[in-house]
């Protein structure tokens, strides 16, 4: 059987709406951009670019997104409220193939403590909603939230009631992971069974990780009929996180033989999109974590070495290139020049206009003085450090930490704020401590530290530090990430990254009494 002649899965991420809402994953409207650019480039089916309601950034978000992706349809979500509705509505006018995604919670626990509300009113809001939804386009999904803890035959009555009213796509959430494959397989296949004209619409999954069975039972549906799925990349999301994107989709590349089915997905970008939404964030990806983890494609006992020698298939079962790995990492030194550089860039999937392919040069060049071999990872750090950087309001200028036995530690720093140099020396607890007050002096706020990260890019003494630093403030959290030889000077350029990062948040206003926990 060809791909062709195979069943096609709508591949539905939800990385900007359900990804976003990881506690500390709060995400720039650039760097949204940015990530629908490439989920879009990528091939994903459906993008839910955000919960229009829910703020202005989000609503602006989810209408700029439409403006710039060209293949994907833009879904933005919103309860069975008709004031959800509409606001999605009109943050999809631009789209070319929009999608209102609206939902209702349908489980005994749900109904009674969250929505207060008996059977008969349910069923009663999720006509209304997706009626209500037709009204803005003809592609609309309808989800029943906590679908897995939901009595069988109400949750058919209410699968029937949103068909009937004009909903195409039917989505089946495992809202607080609960479910097992064969449960989750039996209730996607009962819904199809039972349901009349279940035929004519496409059933979804939405699996949480709370167990760690998300991808699992995301497959299990698949296998009993499902035609899309809801996923993230890395699997962020409330709590555990989602399904990965990444798992699912190689997890039907690979085994063809147990399930006949295709996606539209360019694989050899998933590694690329891993780093992006890890950067952004400022999530680190697990060194173990299927596909696209840093020893995914690594081997280091003697057995499995030889047997690599040999015949790589035993042990391994995918090509890393399949993914966007390299499968040799070619080193580049401090007599590279700009030809091989930019070779290696367009290798690792960068294509960068010539005034960021020069800073990023430099900053390798600075690197490359300071480290015997630059690594794949550390060119990914300094491009995508660049990317973050940009144009701030608030930039580092220099910074000097001294610090020793018996010695207070002492930073002198010069931060520019809109072009105006300023001065600050102090003291801290510690190094970084008094790396932090020396910016806090010189850029009062108000924000809190709420994460101070540090990760090696690669192996070695001379390994770039990678700094993640999150702030809140009033409620708004970002995550500011930045790398550097010098872990100090790295942590000072992530602090700034995320204060820069907050003075664009605060034009943001907090939603009104939210609930989106699908």
């Amino acid at each position: 059987m060809t791909s062709t002649d195979m069943k096609r899965i709508k591949i539905f991420d939800t990385t900007l709406r359900d990804g976003e809402q990881s506690p500390g994953a709060a995400m720039t409207h650039e760097e949204k951009l940015r990530i629908a650019e490439l989920l879009d480039e990528m091939g994903v089916d459906v993008i839910e670019a955000g919960f229009p309601i829910s703020s202005p950034g989000d609503f602006k978000a989810v209408s700029e997104i439409t403006k710039i992706v060209k293949r994907a349809s833009v879904c933005g979500l919103a309860r069975a409220g008709f004031k959800d509705i509409d606001r999605a509505g009109e943050a999809l006018k631009g789209a070319r193939q929009p999608r209102i995604h609206t939902f209702i919670s349908t489980s005994p626990v749900h109904m009674k403590h969250k929505l207060n509300m008996g059977e008969n009113a349910v069923l009663e809001a999720v006509g209304a909603s997706v009626t209500r939804a037709r009204n803005w386009t003809s592609d609309v999904q309808w989800s029943a939230e906590d679908a897995t803890r939901t009595v069988p035959d109400f949750l058919c009555r209410c699968v029937e009631v949103a068909i009937h009213s004009g909903a195409t796509t039917i989505n089946i959430p495992d809202t607080v992971g609960y479910s097992t494959p064969q449960e989750y397989f039996e209730i996607v296949t009962m819904l199809r069974n039972r349901v009349p004209n279940a035929d004519k619409v496409i059933f979804s999954t939405h699996c949480h990780n709370d167990l760690g069975l998300a991808v699992a039972n995301s497959l299990a549906g698949v296998l009993a009929g499902a035609g899309q799925v809801e996923c993230t990349i890395n699997g962020i999301g409330e709590r555990a996180g989602n399904a990965a994107l990444e798992e699912i989709v190689m997890s039907l590349k690979v085994r063809k033989d147990i399930m006949p089915f295709a996606t539209g997905i360019n694989t050899t970008l998933l590694s690329k999109a891993s780093k992006l939404v890890s950067n952004v964030t400022g999530f680190p990806v697990q060194y173990n974590k299927a596909i696209v983890g840093k020893n995914a494609f690594s081997h280091e006992s003697g057995i499995h070495q030889d047997g690599m020698l040999k015949n790589v298939e035993t042990y391994e079962i995918m090509r890393p290139e399949d993914v966007g790995v390299n499968a040799t990492s070619l080193m580049l030194g401090k007599l590279s020049g700009r030809h091989a550089f930019r070779d290696k860039l367009e290798n690792m999937g960068y294509a960068l206009e010539d005034a960021a392919f020069e800073d990023a040069f430099r900053r390798f060049k600075d690197l490359a003085d300071k480290k015997k071999h630059v690594f794949d990872e550390d060119i990914s750090a300094l491009v995508d450090d660049g990317f973050m950087r940009g144009q701030e309001t608030i930039k580092v200028k220099s910074v000097r930490v001294e610090t020793g036995t018996g010695i207070k530690p002492q930073a002198t720093l010069i931060l520019s704020v809109d072009g105006e140099d300023r001065h600050v020396a102090t003291g801290g607890d510690g190094p970084v401590d008094a790396v932090f007050r020396a910016i806090h002096e010189a850029f009062p706020h108000t924000a809190t530290l709420q994460l101070f990260q540090i990760n090696a890019v690669t192996e070695g003494t001379d390994a770039q530090a990678t700094v993640s630093v999150r702030l809140e403030e009033n409620g708004r959290t970002v995550t500011g990430k930045a790398s550097d030889t010098d872990t100090l000077v790295a942590a000072a350029y992530a602090y700034v990254n995320a204060l820069n990062k907050l003075l664009v948040k605060r034009e943001k206003q907090a939603p009104e009494a939210l609930t989106v926990a699908r």
